[in-house]
């Protein structure tokens, strides 16, 4: 339960920080690709919930090439941060609890925080930070 917690903080930290494995947002990518499936086949769904995914899988046959490579790169992409979540969650735990605990989640206040203490934070820490490549957002 408290690894399940702590996954969610990252997910937080994550949020408005950018990283080396983050290339382009795969899902503006994927709704640009798959333009016309959705204008076609999706237009009366209303976006969240998966809902939009419902229905492409609903649609799976009809989909063109360009959108199912979209789609397809959008979950090596949401693969790719769950890992380096999970990496800095469990590399970055402790740090974070003595850090930035108090810290309120959302819009990337969590990461720049841990950024913020990088040169405080334990050794492992300071390497999944770099292994995964967070930074500063730009507008930072």
């Amino acid at each position: 339960m408290k690894r399940n917690v702590m996954v969610m903080l990252v997910v937080g930290l994550l949020l408005g920080a950018t990283g080396a494995w983050a290339d382009g947002d795969p899902i503006e990518n994927a709704v640009k690709a798959c333009e016309t499936e959705i204008n076609t086949y999706c237009s009366q769904v209303t976006p969240g919930d998966g809902r939009m995914l419902a229905c492409f899988f609903a649609h799976e046959d009809k989909l063109s090439g360009q959108c199912q490579w979209a789609l397809y790169e959008a979950a090596v992409a949401l693969e790719e941060f769950t890992m380096a979540v999970t990496h800095l969650a469990v590399e970055c735990e402790d740090d974070l609890m003595t850090y930035c605990a108090e810290v309120e989640m959302g819009e990337g206040r969590v990461g720049t925080c841990l950024l913020e203490h990088k040169d405080e934070v334990s050794e492992a820490c300071k390497q999944a930070i770099d292994d995964v490549g967070l930074e500063m957002a730009d507008d930072e």
